[in-house]
């Protein structure tokens, strides 16, 4: 890639986080649905077509601040250790997810209860989630050293993992970030083996 290309893509980077912060921080001041397209594109000082050129709906434009999610998840699949099972790999792997949360927890939990309390929104998180899987299952299956058609056990661990990660996310956000994400997410993980092996809590 070009320094000139290169450059534009972190210019275009900066200017789409710009504009999701500003579309987002109306969103959480006004409401969902009483902040349209064009509120947004206001707000930001630009035109209604340049905001929809960078995010095809007010939708992506609040969630996109999750974006970067799943190639985060993917790489850091295939940086763990060859030594490490799937499960343990995906679990470790989901530390650099969970930093976004931890980082700074006022403004994440705000995020997951505008998320949370607007069925549009977390409607479509939850489709960019299920669209991350292809991605992650080919990761895990690489790491694995699979070769051919990847088993449907390994998108089933895919699956699985990120179904942890929603559920410990939403008993956070419930507990007024009180409770340990990692925690959480570390007792999900323990549930889906203990499952897996036959054994109750």
């Amino acid at each position: 890639m070009s320094g000139t290309k290169r450059t534009r893509m972190i210019a275009r980077a900066a200017v789409r986080a710009d504009l999701a912060q500003v579309a987002y921080e109306l969103t959480r001041e006004r409401g969902f649905h009483n902040v349209t397209v064009d509120d947004m594109a206001a707000a930001a000082g630009v035109s209604r077509s340049t905001l929809l050129r960078y995010f095809g709906s007010k939708e992506e434009a609040v969630l996109s601040a999750f974006d970067a999610h799943a190639d985060q998840f993917a790489d850091a699949l295939r940086a763990r250790p060859a030594e490490e099972d799937d499960w343990t790999a995906l679990r470790r792997a989901l530390a650099g997810v969970i930093e976004f949360y931890l980082q700074d927890p006022v403004a994440a939990l705000a995020m997951t209860r505008l998320i949370f309390d607007t069925p549009e929104l977390s409607g479509r998180q939850l489709e960019k989630q299920h669209s991350w899987r292809p991605a992650l299952t080919a990761a895990l299956a690489e790491r694995a050293g699979v070769s051919g058609p990847v088993p449907i056990s390994v998108e089933i661990k895919v699956a699985a993992a990120t179904s942890c990660l929603n559920i410990a996310v939403e008993r956070w956000s419930a507990s007024n970030g009180e409770l340990d994400l990692a925690q959480l997410l570390d007792e999900g993980f323990d549930a889906f083996s203990s499952a897996r092996n036959g054994r109750a809590h």
